[in-house]
């Protein structure tokens, strides 16, 4: 079997939300993605998806190394993307379509096996944990709080919100919209805070304290993803975990992070690391430490790889996904009661809706 073809298109949903998180300059709205989709001559087709501005990685840089390759040689394939890489982005862009391009090429070996990817990489799990995940900065506290409680009328026993209100200038206003959201949803929901960058170290030190008393269960992204120090001393002064690796890059970048002791909680992002090959290291990696896995976003991609990973800890359910890039899709899992599982269908499981593609493509 030999990859024959690579073909991207690009999608837009104008009708997207409008979010915005602490360390985005303004909100955003609409909601846009490259569909990837790559045939063999075997009849088997791979899918999968990532940020827009990977295209053109994809087609200048990468395609080079995929045309006539044997998909069953993931390592191979893997290392020379990411040696075709080396000076135009070891981060970035760059990975993010490395990372597309492996988990299409994933997608094609467990379909030419006739099997579901989590079979194909050793199932652990029969349901996996998931939480509901938003609560944009840009929102008022009455609309958050309304959001909230819909996702625990919904089954969800864990919710996740934004806090680090413009770049962090807002702590009382943060500290008040969290406790606005536990007084609404009660003591008994798992509640999450994402600061997306937004603080100081010693900031983040003193606001974990009043964060505490709310029950937080875990503080993500406390400080800029590239201060792993900043990040390791908020983990040594807080009880609260700290959850951090959506920005992170590659087994190497992870290497760092958890040898400074900078991660509680890992969440290594399948769209961003390298694909389904690295993640695996990465949880592998990760398991060593004896820490557990909660990756960012993109729950459809992680769903596979998260069924084998046995110290999973749970997926994240964006609000985002659910209105756009799942809008994408036809028949894809959906979570209930908290937990989301996988179909038996072969491969990761992503079914185009031609008709959405048609309506939506911008090329």
């Amino acid at each position: 079997m030999k990859i024959t073809k690579i073909r991207t298109t690009l999608l837009r949903n104008p009708d997207g939300p409008h979010f915005q998180d602490s360390t985005m300059p303004e909100a955003m709205s609409g909601l846009a993605i490259v569909l990837l989709e790559i045939e063999t001559d075997a009849g088997h087709t791979g899918v999968a998806t990532g940020q827009a501005p990977m295209r053109p990685f994809i087609h200048q840089v990468l395609e080079g190394a995929l045309i006539g390759a044997d998909p069953f040689q993931t390592e191979k394939i893997w290392h020379e993307m990411f040696w075709r890489v080396r000076g135009s982005g070891r981060k970035g862009v760059a990975f993010q379509a490395i990372s597309a391009v492996d988990n299409a090429i994933w997608d094609i070996k467990a379909k030419a096996l006739g099997m579901p990817l989590h079979r194909l990489l050793g199932s652990m799990h029969e349901r996996v944990p998931v939480y509901g995940s938003g609560g944009w900065t840009n929102w008022s506290t009455d609309y958050l709080v309304e959001k909230q409680i819909e996702w625990v009328e919904r089954g969800f026993t864990a919710i996740k919100i934004k806090v680090g209100k413009n770049f962090g200038r807002d702590e009382a206003e943060d500290v008040r919209r969290v406790a606005a959201v536990r007084k609404a949803v009660g003591d008994d929901v798992t509640l999450y805070i994402d600061a997306n960058n937004g603080y100081y170290a010693k900031q983040s030190i003193r606001l974990a304290e009043e964060y505490k008393q709310l029950g937080v269960a875990w503080f993500e992204e406390p400080v800029l993803a590239d201060d792993i120090p900043g990040l390791a001393q908020v983990a040594a002064a807080t009880t609260i975990p700290v959850a951090t690796g959506e920005h992170e890059y590659t087994k190497y970048g992870f290497r760092d992070l958890l040898t400074a002791g900078a991660a509680d909680i890992v969440q290594s992002d399948i769209a961003q690391v390298g694909g389904v090959t690295e993640w695996l290291k990465i949880a592998h990696m990760t398991e060593a430490f004896n820490l557990p896995l909660a990756p960012h976003a993109w729950c459809l991609l992680h769903l596979h790889p998260a069924m084998a990973s046995p110290n999973l800890m749970t997926l994240e359910w964006l609000d985002l996904e659910e209105l756009g890039i799942a809008f994408w899709f036809v028949d894809h899992p959906t979570p209930k009661d908290g937990t989301i599982e996988p179909d038996d269908r072969p491969g990761n499981g992503l079914v185009i809706d031609p008709h959405a593609v048609e309506k939506f493509r911008v090329d």
